[in-house]
């Protein structure tokens, strides 16, 4: 028995054909760029979040630099984030010119430390990106009244957690603006790169659409410097298809966590803490592990598709050493890094491939000399 960790299959095989038959239609009648399916998708995305603006992008990672360009960051600014996140998150706030400040993650829920902030923000901290990791919302109300007091940006990385709640809102609609990734590997997938900035804002979304499009106000009229970074149209339809799916695949995938969580509470082994009224929408299940490195080569002997998800801290890699922080500096995201394996997770898998992935595991801990 094999237990992946994508079925593609399962997302796209009733929506094969209408993809196809719109694919091939688009390539014979030419309107590529910025169709009436993006226009389309942004309208039925920005009111499944309850949002005034969304400008789908090329990726995840442009909505990060556009959304900071767009709020103003560049040259002489600090933008505090976390150090246990991908590099896509720190790697925006480098490529706006801005300098990333990191603060530590909390244990119990892997989520950016609120407490840290005070001390990690200067008179030339302009910004703050919380992310919403895994699935999990990051509890908001701390952070915005730390901001908003401070006349600080709040940027929300969203790219894992379409649909998750923080403190009733939906992520990505409480600050500023807010970031998505429609990669292949998200709970709302892509067949491809793509990414959407939302924004309630219409000064961001104004500048967002002229930088997205190589900061042109009209054809051959650049008003601000640009990038080119718009959605596909073939993305855009794709993505509009498999919305109303959504919420029934983000119930899904927190049933296949609750079971994971019961049949595994025995073992040594701990899991992302959750509090009762989140809406937690599982993009990784992730569980913790002294023993993370042997646990994985266990699983993946046995079939099952297990992986590690950012198994370096930011501030230890290369891209970032000149950032100036030596091993040691956040201990809770140094400590993840080491820890934290990601077990199959997708919404149709059922009790059986659960039971089989729980086996190995127990047997695992049950076979040790």
């Amino acid at each position: 028995m094999r237990v992946p960790r994508y079925n593609y299959i399962h997302q796209h095989g009733a929506l094969a054909e209408e993809v196809a038959a719109y694919f091939q239609r688009l390539l014979l009648e030419g309107d590529f760029i910025l169709n009436g399916d993006v226009t389309a998708f942004e309208k039925a995305f920005g009111e499944w979040l309850g949002v005034d603006h969304v400008l789908g992008l090329n990726s995840g990672t442009d909505a990060l630099v556009l959304a900071l360009r767009a709020s103003g960051i560049g040259p002489g600014d600090e933008v505090i984030t976390q150090a246990n996140t991908f590099y896509a998150t720190v790697a925006a706030i480098r490529l706006c010119g801005a300098t990333p400040v990191l603060v530590d993650a909390r244990e119990d829920d892997f989520l950016i430390d609120s407490a840290a902030l005070p001390q990690a923000a200067t008179a030339r901290t302009r910004a703050i990106i919380p992310v919403h990791l895994y699935g999990k919302a990051t509890p908001m109300s701390a952070i915005m009244s730390f901001a908003r007091a401070r006349d600080m940006i709040v940027i929300e990385d969203a790219a894992q957690s379409h649909g998750a709640r923080s403190e009733g809102r939906p992520v990505g609609t409480v600050g500023d603006a807010g970031c998505f990734s429609f990669h292949p590997s998200k709970n709302f997938a892509a067949a491809g790169d793509a990414g959407a900035l939302v924004t309630r804002s219409p000064a961001i979304a104004d500048l967002t659409r002229r930088m997205r499009s190589l900061g042109q106000r009209s054809p051959n009229e650049h008003v601000v410097l640009g990038i080119n970074s718009k959605i596909d149209a073939i993305q855009a339809r794709l993505l509009l298809l498999k919305l109303p799916y959504l919420d029934g695949w983000n119930e899904a995938r927190r049933t296949v966590a609750a079971w994971y969580r019961e049949r595994l509470r025995d073992l040594p082994v701990t899991f992302q803490a959750t509090d009762g009224g989140d809406e937690h929408v599982y993009h990784l299940f992730q569980i913790r592990t002294s023993e993370r490195d042997r646990l994985l080569a266990h699983l993946v002997a046995a079939g099952v598709d297990a992986v590690v998800r950012y198994p370096t801290a930011i501030h230890r890699q290369e891209a970032f050493a000149d950032l100036g922080y030596p091993a040691g500096s956040f201990p809770v995201a140094e400590a993840l890094a080491d820890e934290l394996l990601c077990l199959p997770i997708r919404p149709d898998m059922d009790v059986d491939d659960v039971d089989y992935v729980v086996e190995a595991i127990q047997a695992f801990y049950g076979g040790r000399s």
